[in-house]
């Protein structure tokens, strides 16, 4: 399945360095529309304002963790749908367990290539495409 460059991604972090190593993955495997948010408050704030085809959000932020914004973002009935990326360096299973079971798509482990975000966003689109 072909993914349209211009769907629209917003990428959380409070790590400015790490929005922009990820803003420039996702520019090349060839996304464009990309937005960035330095927590989970104005993530919130810019999903009201706009619809996201792509979430992706580091896990270790403060006050607001990136799995409190997956859960936030699951209450939301018109959000339940949206693809959530969770970012980060701790690869504890109890983490991935209970992102998992919070409706997390997708879990990438840093540091982390092109290569790897474009399967993970691929094997997204693919499942949502053949569900």
């Amino acid at each position: 399945m072909i993914i349209e460059p211009s769907l629209p991604i917003l990428v959380v972090d409070d790590y400015m360095t790490m929005v922009r190593i990820i803003r420039n993955l996702l520019t090349q495997i060839g996304f464009t529309n990309i937005d960035e948010a330095s927590s989970g408050a104005e993530a919130l704030e810019k999903i009201q304002q706009k619809s996201y085809g792509l979430i992706i959000s580091d896990w270790n932020m403060e006050p607001m963790t990136g799995f409190q914004l997956l859960q936030k973002v699951r209450e939301h009935k018109d959000l339940t749908e949206v693809p959530f990326i969770m970012v980060t360096a701790e690869s504890k299973t109890e983490n991935v367990i209970a992102a998992r079971k919070a409706g997390v798509n997708h879990y990438i482990v840093k540091p982390f290539n092109a290569t790897t975000l474009k399967a993970k966003i691929d094997s997204i689109f693919t499942t949502a495409a053949v569900a």
